[in-house]
């Protein structure tokens, strides 16, 4: 790693609206993930209204990045985009989702146990209303995981903050790879750590939908893929943080090899029981695990759909 200037990553306080400024191991205070769950209490709790659903129709199409000169596998092809092509959209505007209302998120997830600063000034950068079905807009700074269609959920605040605050270590990150794009909103809050930021997704519409999602930020260090996750991305690799949005029975080896050394990945593991665990690469072929808390992620599976 280096410390001189870089251009990336970049601020989303610059691509925004103008009202939007901005080696430990903490003890276990996770509270599981379960969407139904979580949808069915938020719902009792507050009003919804009705809206359209973002990005059900996919857009224009976003231009290719520039590709490393490495070749996928035959069995391993990306659709290689960058998520910033298309003339930036106005944000949507709701009355339930202000600053205030994001900065009490942020401030609730501190006291959970996240303290990098950077992490946290992340995680109040990024309008989470923003990648969610406006619908469900009033409940997007709850922390709850919340669906986002195809029987997917977008992470719960909380956890998102905590498995980058292991990765990121209080290091700096150069490149970075997110297994599972979902809706794009980890994806925004990692670009705002890394220089570069790789993220894949096995279900097509949800790749597109997290490409209309991103659109209007506008993020130059950030590209999305379209492909399995369980092999990585070799051709982009080493990376020095890999971040798993899905719970395998263990960590795919392909993504293990595709680590640098020293890097960390941090994924969650299991099946109905299923806990966070900290990877971090050692060497050519030595690698030390971690046990961190209790979690609840949707499956990880292979092949695109």
């Amino acid at each position: 790693m280096t410390d001189k200037h870089r251009t990336f990553p970049l601020p989303l306080s610059s691509v925004v609206d103008k009202a939007q400024k901005k080696q430990t191991v903490f003890s276990p205070v996770a509270t599981p993930q379960t969407a139904t769950q979580n949808a069915a209490r938020n719902a009792a709790l507050g009003g919804t209204h009705p809206g359209v659903r973002v990005g059900a129709a996919p857009g224009t199409a976003v231009r290719p990045g520039s590709a490393p000169t490495a070749m996928p596998s035959r069995s391993h092809t990306y659709a290689m985009e960058r998520a910033q092509a298309a003339p930036a959209a106005a944000p949507r505007q709701n009355p339930l989702v202000s600053d205030a209302v994001r900065r009490a998120m942020v401030a609730r997830v501190a006291r959970q146990g996240v303290k990098d600063p950077v992490v946290l000034g992340a995680l109040e950068a990024v309008p989470r209303h923003l990648f969610m079905d406006e619908a469900l807009a009033s409940q997007a700074y709850i922390d709850a995981s919340l669906p986002i269609g195809h029987h997917q959920t977008i992470s719960q605040p909380y956890i998102v903050a905590r498995m980058i605050e292991v990765m990121r270590n209080g290091g700096q990150l150069k490149r970075v790879l997110e297994i599972g794009t979902g809706c794009g909103y980890q994806a925004a809050v990692l670009s705002c750590l890394a220089q570069e930021v790789f993220s894949i997704e096995r279900i097509k519409p949800l790749h597109e939908l997290a490409k209309a999602n991103l659109r209007p930020l506008r993020l130059a260090n950030l590209r999305l893929h379209y492909g399995d996750g369980m092999l990585g991305l070799p051709q982009a690799a080493p990376f020095d943080g890999i971040i798993l949005a899905a719970a395998g029975l263990e960590v795919p080896q392909a993504l293990l090899e595709q680590l640098a050394i020293g890097g960390r990945l941090v994924a969650p593991v299991g099946a109905r029981a299923q806990h966070l665990e900290l990877v971090t690469r050692l060497g050519k072929a030595e690698w030390t695990s971690q046990t961190l808390e209790d979690c609840h992620f949707v499956p990880l599976r292979p092949g695109t759909v």
